[in-house]
Order: C-alpha cells, then structure tokens, then sequence
C-alpha cells in the first residue's frame, strides 16, 4: 500500500539540495532543510529566494506561490528536527563513506514507516541501504542539476527496495511535475553513465591534443546540438564530481574505457574544480570565462 508524503526532509544545504527543497516546496510540500552548518542553511534559503524571485520574474510563477513556498521550508538544524517527514533525501558530497555515516545518524531521529532516498548519481543503492535500519524503504531518487530547471528523475530500487516504496515515490515525483526514468541499480545508472563518459572523452580529446578547450565545447554545442560544450559543462557539474563517478564507473564496471583521464585528475589535484572554485576548464575571475588550456 503506498504511503502519502506531505513533510519532506532535505539533508544538505548546498546546490543540490536547496534544489530539491525548492521544487517541493512549490509542489506544496512541507519541507524541513537539515545541514551541519547554519550558515549554509541562511545562504540556502536566500538562494532559494532568489531562483524563485526569477522565475516570478520569468512569469513562471506568481509572488503569491513564491511567497507560500518559502512559507513551507523550515531551517533542521538538529536529525531530530526530521522526526515527523515522511520521506528524507540526502543530498551530501558524491563518497560512500560520507552518505554511510550520515544514513547511520539519520534513521534513529526517523519515525519507522519514513522512506529514506539518496540523491546519489552514481553510487550502488543496494550498498547505501545496507548501512539503513530500512532497506525495504529506502530508494534512489537521483535529480538532475540545476533542479528547477531540469525535468528528470532517475529512480532507482535497491535489491531490498519494496513495491510500495516504488510506488509512493513514482507518485511523489510525479506531483513535482518532473518526468520519471526507472534505472536499474548498476554503477552511475542511465544518465550518468552515458554523459560523463563522453565528458571523459572530451577530456582525453583536450589531453591528447586533438582540439583546444574551444574548439572541443564549439564542435559538441554546433556539431551535435548540445546546449553547453562538454568541458563547460564539465566545470558546471564540478570536476570532481565529474572525476568521482568516472571512478564508480571503473570500479564497478571494471572497464578500462571509464579510465578517467589524467588531465581530470590533475585538475582536481590541483583545486581547479570549476565554476565553484573559480578555474576549471574555464578561468572565470574575470568579466567572461576564459578557456585555461
């Protein structure tokens, strides 16, 4: 029998997350936004505001719906603060070890019959239930980034995963508006797997010298009609994020085609993560991004 979900929590105040807090909180959802860090919880409130105060600019919503959303998202300091969600989406940094002790933490402040779901976009959802007093209600409901923008969700049942969890996210997802592609539970599922590969390979394309980050982003965006070039979008993502699921894909699949490319790891050993640190593929600390190779 699925549950109905009317209080959902959001674990991780970053981009991802206050993300998802948005889209819920528009969708009518009651929204409780955990992180460690208070500031990090201001600052993504404010972000939250200002993204809805643009699609009010965009008539894509109205003040009144922006004014009622950011009426439904309350600051959790505290996993304690979560006792009363339905369904909790962790959204932390893309290491195992990282979502494990947070999974460990959380469900002793959950009341039983909650569902706790990853973001992950990459990591083994079989595996991140096992470290859960829940298994059975535990699934994978990976956005894509920048969440209001983006109209799909991956949904992705674990070994344990029960039907009627499956069935209460199918519909929770579909009341956000967004569009469902069920994957099976294999290393970096639909999406990922095919995108960063190709991201990789631009990459080793750079690296190799075959073209230079310009030629490269011109040739995928006119050549093949892509929004953004690879390596822009590279820097978007975060390199290494980006370097982060080449490795679940080589370490699970254990394929030397996901090999992530030297020149990846060297920017990420370097800190050139992209637009959040500023270099990446792209130097963007002036007036417009500057290509760094």
């Amino acid at each position: 029998m699925a549950a109905k979900i009317q209080t959902v929590g959001v674990v991780g105040a970053g981009q991802m997350g206050n993300g998802i807090a948005h889209v819920c909180a528009l969708a009518g959802f009651d929204v409780m936004l955990n992180d460690v860090s208070g500031d990090r919880l201001k600052a993504s409130l404010a972000t939250i505001n200002g993204n809805m105060a643009r699609q009010v600019g965009k008539k894509a919503i109205s003040d009144e719906d922006r004014k009622a959303a950011l009426a439904r998202i309350k600051p959790a300091e505290k996993y304690d603060d979560l006792s009363t969600c339905d369904l909790v989406i962790e959204t932390a940094v893309e290491k195992e070890e990282v979502k494990r002790k947070i999974f460990a933490e959380l469900c002793g402040s959950l009341k039983p019959e909650a569902i706790v779901a990853t973001n992950t976009s990459s990591i083994s959802i079989t595996r991140l239930a096992s470290s859960t007093d829940r298994p059975e209600r535990f699934i994978g409901i990976h956005f894509m980034n920048p969440v209001p923008l983006m109209e799909l969700v991956e949904l992705i049942r674990g070994i344990a995963t029960d039907d009627a969890t499956f069935e209460t996210c199918k519909t929770f997802i579909a009341k956000l508006g967004r569009t469902i592609a069920v994957s099976e539970d294999f290393p970096a599922f639909i999406v990922n797997r095919i995108l960063l590969p190709m991201i990789n390979e631009a990459i080793y394309t750079l690296y190799e010298g075959v073209g230079n980050v310009e030629a490269i982003d011109t040739a995928m965006k006119l050549g093949a009609h892509h929004p953004m070039g690879p390596l822009e979008l590279a820097d978007f993502i975060g390199l290494d994020t980006c370097l982060s699921v080449m490795q679940v894909l080589h370490e699970g699949l254990a394929d030397s085609k996901y090999r992530p490319c030297p020149l990846l790891v060297k920017y990420v050993e370097a800190g050139w993560l992209g637009r959040k640190t500023q270099r990446g593929f792209y130097d963007y600390r002036g007036e417009k991004p500057v290509p760094t190779r």
